[in-house]
């Protein structure tokens, strides 16, 4: 086997429509553009949500819904996370970041109440939920809000 005896695999190339090169080819005279119109000048183009001038969907369908602008996205923790840390006993943003409980850095922390806390932790955050309070206080901690 050596490269002249190499060959492609059949139906693999096609071969290009060559466009314009007599009537004979089926491809001549106007060649597949139609007659008239933008569609058969140079340069004219289409977006792909034209619509042939019927309305778009995208003017069509409804309007919903509403983007708050004063929301604030919180990277959020359990305490049952917190449960299962070992040997800490403080906790801030900045170990929660060392320890890959949360990602970005940016935004502020809250914590929530889903599951149990039986360790005493000192804990400081942005925001709690009033059950996550409840937890972190009977287990004998504090949460401290920054």
């Amino acid at each position: 086997m050596d490269l002249s005896s190499l060959k492609l695999t059949p139906g693999s190339r096609k071969t290009k429509k060559r466009l314009g090169r007599g009537v004979g080819s089926g491809w001549g005279k106007t060649s597949g553009r139609g007659h008239k119109g933008a569609g058969s000048r140079s340069g004219s183009k289409r977006r792909a949500w034209f619509e042939g001038g019927q309305m778009p969907l995208q003017r069509r369908v409804p309007k919903f819904g509403f983007y708050s602008p004063f929301r604030i996205e919180y990277s959020v923790v359990n305490v049952d996370q917190l449960e299962n840390l070992k040997d800490v006993t403080e906790i801030n943003p900045e170990v929660l970041r060392e320890l890959g409980l949360i990602r970005n850095f940016n935004k502020p922390v809250k914590i929530l109440g889903q599951g149990e806390l039986k360790k005493k932790l000192v804990i400081k955050a942005h925001k709690f939920s009033k059950s996550a309070t409840e937890k972190i206080e009977k287990a004998g901690g504090t949460a401290t809000l920054l």
